[in-house]
């Protein structure tokens, strides 16, 4: 069970009181929320109708993808959520350095330019170095002459990671791995940042909405093809699609039904 302070364990208890939701119901959004720095969070919670995903002044996705309800019940719970995580101290104080706290990567590396979660991995970067904190496990590498943009997870069971520099995107486990750098892992235990079953519609660019081209069967399944197109719609609107560009790429997903 994830633990919480005192404070944290009372608000929670009121939260599922006033949303009629269970106690691991609440703390599971919660954790899905700090995962997604108070701005996001991906999540899987029956009670909650569901796989989903919210963004903070952005669309909220949940499994019943039409019931605008449900939508903004779990917007309105996140935004709670994130407020309750920015102004009080919901989770007991781990120090710097060790797994389970904010500041993940090895102390020696200093302040990070650049940091994010993305599913179950975080990453850290720093001048010639990049941490990644995979499913609780830790390494550093060497990034060599790479300008880091960020860095992204393959959707599916492939937990292969890549990032973007000058060069294009490049598989993480072609750097140099630091030795030596990575902290003790702890030792197992129930926890819900690793019982999210994520959601098959994670945040797509407009490279990743094609086909694979190894796609034998050269099909989506309607669930699949409207979340896409609902996520695509969601691209047009903040001005990374054009309407053409988003009507062309909407009648070739249709027709892969």
């Amino acid at each position: 069970m994830q633990k919480l302070t005192d404070v944290g364990e009372n608000l929670v208890n009121g939260i599922a009181s006033r949303y009629n939701l269970s106690h691991d119901a609440v703390i599971h959004m919660l954790v899905s929320v700090n995962n997604g720095g108070c701005s996001m969070a991906q999540f899987n919670c029956p009670e909650l109708g569901g796989s989903g995903q919210w963004m903070r002044g952005g669309m909220t996705m949940v499994g019943d993808m039409f019931n605008n309800g449900l939508k903004s019940t779990v917007d309105n719970l996140c935004n709670e959520l994130a407020n309750i995580l920015s102004n009080n101290q919901i989770f007991p104080v781990i120090p710097a350095g060790t797994p389970g706290s904010n500041q993940w990567w090895p102390g020696n590396l200093g302040s990070p330019f650049s940091s994010g979660a993305q599913n179950n991995i975080r990453y850290a970067i720093f001048p010639n170095r990049l941490a990644v904190e995979l499913n609780g496990q830790v390494s550093v590498y060497d990034t060599l002459d790479h300008n880091i943009g960020g860095v992204s997870q393959q959707q599916g069971n492939n937990t292969s990671l890549t990032f973007n520099s000058q060069w294009g995107t490049i598989n993480v486990n072609t750097l140099p791995l630091i030795p030596g750098q990575a902290p003790t892992p702890p030792e197992p235990q129930k926890d819900f940042t690793q019982q999210v079953t994520q959601p098959n519609f994670a945040s797509l660019t407009p490279s990743q909405i094609e086909a694979p081209v190894n796609n034998t069967t050269g099909q989506y399944s309607v669930d699949e093809t409207l979340q896409i197109i609902e996520k695509l719609a969601q691209l047009r609107d903040s001005n990374a699609l054009s309407d053409d560009e988003f009507n062309i790429k909407k009648s070739e997903l249709l027709k892969r039904i």
